[in-house]
């Protein structure tokens, strides 16, 4: 492989004004496409096949009043009065006028004729129903109808919005996220040494991920997906992005320290060997993402084909547009300790006509060489310290618990976060977790329908988790009623979730005797559906995963330790990450922090795409490291000098590298979207583990315990797997400059062919 990149490699930089141009012109086409002729995305996360997704089917096709998107108004009296006063109640009557007013609205309840007040008749609702789904409402009703809410504002009440229609859409692009990028700015340049050369890998990432979210923008279009897909896209391809042109860039830089290294075979020699590293991982994190589809879930799959896709634009854009821009850069990214010896530039004072250097230039990476030798050293006490911590961070992983975003951990300042206290206030935790059931009749003779649905509804009242069962509503010809039940327990309480699985089994009966069907649904019954289905997939997508890891490993290092080695700690990393999830977004813990609004389930997905994500992350810092340590082996059979010289090599890249990731993810921490934030979150803490305490810890510890048995494989095995080069052994040998640089940095070449 190594041999087929340096081509490439030479290629994009002889070829670099033709390689530019096509990758603007990508650019501007994915752009005009995605902002002009963009979709729309969805805020519902429906799974297919589900018994609740089933009922909402039903309803839309057959009872579509009770399937379209709702906005709940909540009304809540100043202290000491009451939504019965005549004031209050002229305010009430005027803002619901409005609200009915509001295009696509079909109905709109009134609290004083529902009785939907609470029992101190401070706290009030009224439903308005829209004539479409909440996501095929468009963004001019929801605007007026926050503006219908006026009068009661003006008159002294409090006025909060929730429901379906309310929920917002995930944003970017706000300060929390820019400020992760000027820190990835930041650590580029101390990395790098270089202004310039800090730039690059920021500027071809920005280009990698605009035609990546462009592109996924425009095919949303033809194919529905929630709007976190796009958020999950930018965080992956830009966090990839940089990483990647990162490593070739590093790589480039430090051949050039050579004052005779070729700038063109520089850039070639650096694409080939990094550039193995960069593809080896990409492909991994691809795969794995791909890989979500095994799930059965069509929001996950088209989440991970939108990451995917910005994953391998950024693999590509590492492969040529990077090349293309250090070939125009050419002699500009010169370590200043490399430039070759001159009457122009050799050093005031020096004492030969050779360019010196001093011992921090010739030892940029002494620090990861004391490191690498302290890991070598007490490899047993590094392991038992890294593993215990851990372990213990792991902990509350063992308590996990999945669910769906509510309303309760929108931000606290947000309308739908006081709407949810205010409902709970006024009328218990569990009308935040409302059921439905819905009786399809088609199949039972029509003279029994009302007798099946009293039975249903005495069943259900009866149930002591039940606090209030709402009159049946149903189509003309009575074939679909839709009853109303609120529970006792909230909608994160394991009480609702053990009151789901008793109604389906118990409490539906007399509908199946007659021979009808019955759903329980509603958006908490649909939580605990999605979670119960991701829980299923899960075994099944680890497996795919650590096989996955365990081929590709083998076939990078031809070995099979270091596959079990890096499988191993790639599970600790998602036992630890999981735990600080657990700790931080479902215990409570420093929610003012991270501006957590309340503790409740981890969003159900969440696990899934920390796997996958951190995975290909991991797999690529290990790539990186690994692939060092097993070409200094290669060349001179010494176990230990190996695994210390690819810390030395490699540990100051990848601690930028985590780093980097750790901003750029970290930026999303502070998006006002839930989801969004535990997603960020996350992956910035199984970042930063899986970076510095297994691969740059554990790693080192456990190779230098197995020695030169990490490197071995068995014969037989040894030929049946494929060479694929890495380390650049089929490159031909390193060419020097045929003359001395010029005083003043020139390009490379182009050729005019």
């Amino acid at each position: 492989m190594a041999k087929h990149l340096y081509a490439l490699g030479r290629w994009a930089a002889r070829r670099r004004g033709r390689v530019l141009a096509v990758w603007v012109l990508l650019l501007a086409v994915a752009t005009g496409l995605g902002t002009a002729l963009s979709g729309k995305v969805t805020t519902e996360f429906s799974v297919p096949g589900i018994e609740s997704q089933q009922a909402q089917d039903l309803l839309r096709e057959k009872f579509p009043q009770a399937a379209g998107g709702t906005a709940r108004v909540v009304f809540a009296a100043p202290e000491g009065a009451k939504l019965t006063g005549e004031t209050e109640q002229r305010a009430i009557t005027a803002t619901l006028e409005e609200v009915a007013a509001v295009p696509g609205v079909v109905n709109v309840s009134d609290p004083a004729k529902t009785g939907a007040l609470s029992e101190d008749r401070a706290i009030g609702y009224a439903d308005a129903v829209f004539d479409e789904p909440a996501d095929n409402v468009p963004q001019s009703a929801k605007d007026r109808l926050h503006d219908a809410l006026d009068p009661a504002r003006k008159a002294g009440l409090d006025v909060e919005l929730g429901g379906t229609v309310s929920t917002p859409p995930s944003e970017v692009g706000g300060p929390a996220e820019v400020v992760g990028v000027v820190v990835a700015f930041v650590v580029l340049a101390l990395a790098l040494s270089s202004l310039v050369a800090a730039g690059l890998p920021l500027l071809t990432a920005l280009v990698g991920v605009g035609v990546g979210v462009m592109t996924v923008q425009f095919l949303s279009r033809f194919i529905e997906m929630t709007n976190t897909a796009t958020v999950l896209a930018l965080m992956i391809g830009l966090a990839v992005g940089i990483d990647y042109a990162l490593f070739i860039v590093s790589r480039h830089r430090e051949q050039l320290a050579d004052p005779e290294q070729d700038v063109p075979d520089s850039i070639a020699r650096a694409t080939a060997t990094a550039g193995s590293a960069v593809t080896f991982a990409g492909v991994t994190v691809i795969i794995a993402l791909t890989a979500l589809a095994t799930t059965g879930i069509p929001f996950l799959t088209v989440m991970g084909l939108a990451a995917a896709g910005t994953v391998l634009l950024a693999v590509l854009v590492a492969l040529t547009l990077v090349p293309a821009l250090l070939g125009f850069l050419g002699e500009r990214l010169r370590p200043k300790s490399g430039l070759k010896s001159g009457p122009n530039n050799a050093r005031p004072g020096a004492s030969s006509p050779q360019t010196r250097t001093t011992g921090r230039d010739r030892r940029p990476g002494a620090w990861g060489l004391a490191w690498g030798r302290l890991m070598t050293r007490f490899p047993v006490p590094v392991l038992v310290v890294s593993v215990i911590g851990l372990f213990a961070l792991a902990v509350p992983a063992a308590g996990l618990r999945l669910g769906l975003p509510s309303n309760e951990t929108q931000p606290t300042a947000s309308t739908q976060h006081k709407s949810y206290e205010l409902l709970t206030k006024g009328f218990g935790p569990g009308f935040n977790a409302t059921l439905v059931v819905v009786v399809d009749g088609t199949h039972v003779p029509a003279a029994q329908r009302e007798t099946v649905v009293e039975q249903v509804a005495d069943t259900v009242g009866k149930d002591p988790d039940i606090a209030t069962v709402a009159p049946p509503t149903a189509t003309e010809d009575g074939a679909i009623t839709v009853l109303g039940l609120v529970p006792k327990s909230g909608p994160d309480d394991q009480r609702t979730t053990d009151l789901v699985h008793r109604l389906r089994d118990h409490a539906v009966t007399p509908v199946t005797d007659a021979g009808g069907t019955a759903y329980v649904a509603g958006a908490t019954a649909a939580g605990i559906d999605v979670s119960a289905k991701l829980a299923s997939a899960l075994p099944l997508f680890i497996t795919i995963i650590v096989v996955l890891a365990l081929l590709l490993l083998m076939l990078a290092f031809r070995s099979i330790l270091v596959p079990l080695k890096a499988v191993l700690g790639f599970l600790l990393s998602i036992a630890a990450s999981l735990g600080a999830v657990v700790w931080v977004f479902q215990d409570g813990h420093l929610s003012g922090l991270f501006q957590v609004a309340a503790a409740a389930p981890v969003a159900s997905f969440v696990p899934v795409l920390l796997i996958g994500v951190l995975f290909g992350l991991a797999m690529d810092y290990e790539v990186f490291l690994v692939s060092r340590m097993r070409e200094h082996f290669h060349h001179h059979r010494d176990a230990r000098a190996a695994v210390e010289h690819g810390v030395e090599r490699s540990a100051r890249v990848i601690t930028a590298a985590a780093l980097i990731m750790a901003a750029v993810f970290g930026g999303f921490i502070f998006n006002h979207d839930p989801t969004v934030k535990s997603i960020g979150f996350a992956l910035t803490i199984g970042v930063l583990i899986d970076a510095f305490v297994v691969r740059l810890t554990i790693v080192p510890a456990v190779l230098s315990l197995l020695g030169r048995h990490a490197w071995a494989l068995p014969k037989w095995l040894d030929r049946a797997v494929p060479n694929v080069d890495i380390e650049g052994d089929s490159l031909p040998p390193r060419r020097a400059a045929g003359q001395a640089a010029p005083a003043a940095p020139e390009p490379v070449p182009a050729d005019k062919g």
